[in-house]
């Protein structure tokens, strides 16, 4: 292997909603270490002259090419990813009529091994190194992840105690050991994970904060995804000792432990004055999803689109997600797109590539506590990055904006954004 890698490429650094380095004719300066490369440098074409004498460098020319930060998804089903195309007019009818009946072939460990592979493949294609993912509620289907999926990931069993189909429930004493055994295994990269609070009774929960607290791990569960949950929720837990004057669906998660700034929520779109107070409050994380909610015209559930200006307003933290198999395609790249052009077309000038880009990168590390580690090219982060197809830029686009705008308009079709990554590096080795 060696020592130093030179990487030519039109470079995007996102820093912020507003701000992404664009190096047009860059640089990025790889450094082997003991086991991993990392970002030592980066900057304008000139930077050559200061490695090109180093011994053991290899030199890899992406001149053409937008080099983007390996892509973070922070709400993904990894066991739904054979429900994306089935018919998805409304939330309950598709988890009960599809999604339900499909995670529970995940029961046999040699199908779920032979799944997890092939998603594995379908996540380095587009470009994805990380982020926040369910699994079915076997403890397998969290094994196979960790076992296959290269990248940064964070990854829970799905806790379904009650109101779920016979064949995929489980009792309490079930999924509190699971809790124990598999955040036992997977510290801090174990994620607990009640599937929504309609299905995960309150004893359960309130175990799986524990057990949060003491592995160090995340939580991630829905939240506010539509009005039909959030009435079918507040009925069932109305009528539960503790929970009678319950008023709003983020006060059952925090009367059980679960809001924090180590939990994300799923899709955010119909908060209440108070869910909006209680997730200020805790510094609670939202997942937003726009492909998964998008019209079902363009192959989503048509839940609604997150008032991302009202989050931001009330300071909350949020980054974007697939939230495959509700998401039509695995494509970060996809569900940025999606957020820009659902946005623009309601007026909201706020929803930049460039913002998209952050809230895909350098925000989802930062929700997933990896930041340190990756999310952008700040030096001494790993060489996590994606090569995107060869774009011809004119010397007018001197901005990320201008650079992002130009590759999404080059894409003719959502399907044209898996062939839209051309390699993949982690830790500086081609995965892809």
């Amino acid at each position: 292997m060696h020592k130093w890698i030179l990487i030519k490429g039109m470079i995007l650094n996102p820093q912020s909603d507003k701000s992404c380095e664009f190096i047009k004719e860059g640089v990025l300066i790889l450094k082997k270490g003991k086991d991993k490369y990392t970002i030592a440098d980066y900057g304008r074409r000139s930077l050559i002259n200061d490695y090109e004498k180093k011994r053991s460098l290899k030199v890899v020319d992406h001149s053409d090419s937008l080099i983007i930060p390996g892509l973070l998804d922070l709400h993904f089903h990894w066991v739904q990813k054979d429900v994306t195309s089935m018919p998805k007019d409304n939330l309950l009818k598709w988890l009960e009529n599809f999604t339900w009946p499909t995670e529970a072939n995940f029961k046999d460990k040699k199908y779920c091994n032979s799944e997890a592979k092939e998603f594995s493949y379908e996540l380095i294609r587009n470009g994805t190194l990380g982020g926040a993912c369910y699994g079915s509620i076997h403890s397998h289907s969290v094994d196979a992840a960790f076992k296959y999926f290269k990248g940064d990931y964070f990854v829970g069993n799905v806790l379904m105690t009650m109101n779920s189909p016979e064949y995929l429930i489980q009792t309490q004493k079930q999924a509190k050991t699971l809790l124990d055994k598999l955040s036992a295994k997977y510290k801090k990269n174990y994620v607990v994970t009640p599937r929504f609070a309609p299905t995960t009774d309150e004893e359960v929960m309130r175990h799986g904060s524990k057990v949060q607290k003491k592995c160090k791990g995340l939580i991630q569960s829905h939240l506010c995804e539509t009005k039909n949950e959030i009435d079918w929720v507040l009925s069932i837990y109305r009528e539960r000792k503790g929970f009678e004057d319950v008023t709003s669906y983020s006060d059952i998660y925090h009367r059980c432990g679960l809001l924090g700034e180590k939990t994300i929520m799923g899709h955010g779109i119909y908060l209440s004055k108070e869910d909006m107070q209680l997730l200020k409050k805790t510094n609670t994380a939202i997942a937003h999803c726009p492909t998964s909610n998008a019209p079902v015209k363009d192959k989503g559930l048509g839940s609604g689109l997150f008032d991302f200006k009202q989050a931001e307003k009330n300071k909350l933290r949020w980054g974007l997600g697939s939230d495959i198999g509700a998401g039509p395609f695995v494509s970060m790249l996809d569900v940025m797109d999606s957020f820009v052009k659902q946005n623009k077309k309601i007026g909201n000038k706020a929803a930049t590539y460039t913002k998209a880009l952050y809230r895909s990168t350098l925000k989802n590390a930062e929700i997933l506590g990896i930041d340190q580690n990756t999310g952008n090219f700040d030096l001494g982060k790993r060489a996590n990055l994606v090569v995107l197809k060869p774009l011809k830029l004119s010397a007018s686009i001197k901005t990320s904006e201008q650079a992002l705008n130009e590759f999404f308009k080059a894409i003719k079709s959502r399907e044209e954004f898996r062939q839209a990554v051309t390699e993949v590096f982690y830790e500086g080795q081609v995965i892809s």
